[in-house]
């Protein structure tokens, strides 16, 4: 009946005639509509050059937009309801976001062109006759986009949200900091962008590679920058999370102002923004001056990110220039830890507590379950389902995004021509029949699955071409298993996706998204002689999808209404 991309959680005919925009069609918005209106009325007014002006509700050939507390009460805020009819269509959300995301399934059932900048000559906009009703499975449905290996400047973020939007994908957690640069503009430290957003060269490959581009790389957002990407963001209902990375994946921070690192380790003011993918081992030292100078960082990440979770990693921290400092080794004392190692885990309780005091929750990878976990923390699992379980056993919230399923970074095929190829092969299949719940949870700690993310690392994207090709269309996939009530993974019907895809691609072509062809990369895509570092076989724990037996039924797609360092060990940054 539809092409939908999530597929809606029930669809219904709903008589023999569709409606037909036209000239005279209005658009009618009650009360907290008013976001979804303009919005409507911007894209689709400059896709078919039809002015949809203010109406009145009661009139045909209307668009009616309106939060409706029944929706809310049956669907929850990010539910909706859509009744198309001859006359019209009735758009009804339980909340603003709802609402917002039920316009973004209208603008999908006008069909491909309606995803243009400009009117085609010839085209008639037709509502198929539907009555649709949906609601997300999950709370949280996110991207993570890496902008320090590679920098993303801001159209190219203010596109990708549209892109999250359009996918009904309401978090991009942003990767702001790493050993390879800063892309965040701090007035108290102008250092951290006038030298640490800058590296003299970049490693062309995986890090195994012995090709460089011997140019400088770099860039940052200013804070009217990160301002209006958090408001666009807003707008589409869309939260953006900051990640300031410590007390690892700080090279960056520690080439703009020496004094961060362990200075009696290791001589920081040698010491450059990485040029090399990997780890470093150069971590940030367990002072009081430290902890000052990144609380002043994080005063100003607060003022201009709204996000109830901030994300301060914790991951991937080498603790041998602890071991060697003396500094360091008199601060495990001070402290009464058992060794250097329980720093990191310091690091972490001292500023989950800060940011509770400010009304705000720490999230970090789930290497934060190696020690003592701030109360409330959050936990982003990369390392597998196994973690996600521990971590929700032990009372903590989660957000998915194990490596072996969800890291776009991987390759998509096992061909010779894929670009760059990194770690496993995850095709589309393998996306769309992921479940970010562990298996083996009670309800009551399912319910502390916050959600699922896909994590876009990008040491071998160098541009926003090649974001495209590793996201999409595989983030297709990952929307409908974050947004849509799908059965086991062995049992879902990917005929049935693949065919909805053929609409879809369609729809990537209008947006100018540079996906990969489901026949492999056009030529301009690939890129031959630069080195990846491919793994084979399927990831570990991981094992081959599922297909539903032959004589088992074909799933039918939504229920009907009811009427009433070692190079080869992967690694997460």
């Amino acid at each position: 009946m539809t092409d939908v991309i999530p597929a809606p959680a029930a669809t219904a005919q709903n008589g023999p005639r569709g409606f037909t925009l036209g000239e005279g069609t209005g658009i009618a918005a009650g009360e907290g509509a008013g976001g979804t209106e303009r919005w409507l009325r911007s894209t689709l007014g400059a896709a078919t050059g039809l002015p949809l002006p203010p109406a009145d509700a009661d009139r045909p050939d209307t668009v009616r937009l309106a939060v409706d507390p029944a929706v809310t009460a049956r669907l929850g805020p990010e539910g909706y309801r859509l009744t198309v009819t001859p006359t019209g269509a009735d758009l009804r959300g339980g909340g603003p976001a709802g609402l917002f995301w039920g316009a973004q399934t209208l603008r999908q059932l006008l069909g491909p062109d309606a995803f243009r900048r400009a009117p085609l000559p010839g085209r008639a906009w037709r509502l198929p006759p539907v009555r649709i009703e949906d609601t997300p499975r999950f709370p949280w449905r996110g991207l993570l986009l890496d902008v320090a290996r590679h920098f993303m400047p801001k159209e190219g973020v203010l596109r990708l949200l549209d892109l999250l939007a359009a996918h009904k994908l309401n978090v991009l957690h942003l990767h702001l900091t790493d050993d390879q640069g800063w892309r965040i503009e701090i007035r108290r430290h102008p250092g951290l962008t006038g030298t640490g957003s800058w590296r003299a060269r970049t490693k062309f490959g995986h890090r195994a590679s012995p090709l460089w581009e011997h140019k400088p790389h770099g860039g940052h957002y200013t804070r009217d920058d990160i301002r209006e990407i958090v408001s666009y963001a807003a707008e589409r209902h869309i939260a953006v999370v900051p990640e300031i990375d410590l007390p690892g994946h700080s090279q960056a921070a520690i080439a703009a102002y020496p004094e961060l690192g362990n200075t009696d380790a290791v001589d920081t003011a040698a010491l450059t923004v990485r040029d090399d993918w990997g780890i470093s081992p150069h971590v940030l030292a367990p002072t009081e001056a430290v902890l000052r100078f990144y609380e002043g960082v994080l005063e100003e990440v607060l003022e201009l990110f709204p996000s109830r979770i901030v994300h301060l990693g914790g991951d991937e921290c080498p603790v041998d220039e602890w071991r060697a400092s003396a500094v360091a080794r008199a601060r495990v004392g001070e402290l009464g830890l058992a060794d250097a190692e329980a720093l990191r885990s310091w690091f972490t309780g001292h500023f989950g507590a800060w940011l509770a005091a400010r009304g705000r929750v720490l999230a970090g990878w789930d290497e934060i379950l190696d020690g003592p976990v701030p109360d409330g923390a959050v936990v982003s699992c990369w390392r597998g389902h196994a973690a996600g379980a521990d971590a929700v056993r032990a009372g903590h919230e989660v957000v998915m995004c194990p490596e072996q399923h969800v890291y776009l970074d991987h390759r998509q095929a096992p061909g010779a021509d894929e670009p760059v190829p990194i770690g496993y092969v995850r095709t589309l299949e393998d996306v769309y029949r992921f479940d970010p719940v562990p298996p083996g949870l009670t309800p009551a700690e399912t319910r502390r699955v916050l959600g699922t993310q896909a994590n876009v690392w990008t040491e071998a994207m160098e541009d926003a071409g090649r974001v495209d090709y590793q996201v999409f269309p595989r983030l297709a996939a990952f929307a409908e298993v974050a947004w849509s009530p799908l059965p086991a993974p062995g049992e879902r019907d990917f005929a049935d996706f693949e065919r909805r895809m053929g609409a879809h691609y369609r729809r990537l072509d209008a947006l100018g998204v540079a996906y990969r062809p489901p026949t492999g990369p056009h030529p301009w895509q690939r890129r031959p002689g630069v080195p990846g570092k491919p793994f084979p076989g399927p990831p570990p724990t991981v094992p081959p999808p599922a297909t539903p037996a032959a004589s088992a039924p074909a799933a039918t797609g939504p229920a009907p209404l009811n009427p009433a360092d070692s190079n080869d060990v992967p690694t997460n940054t």
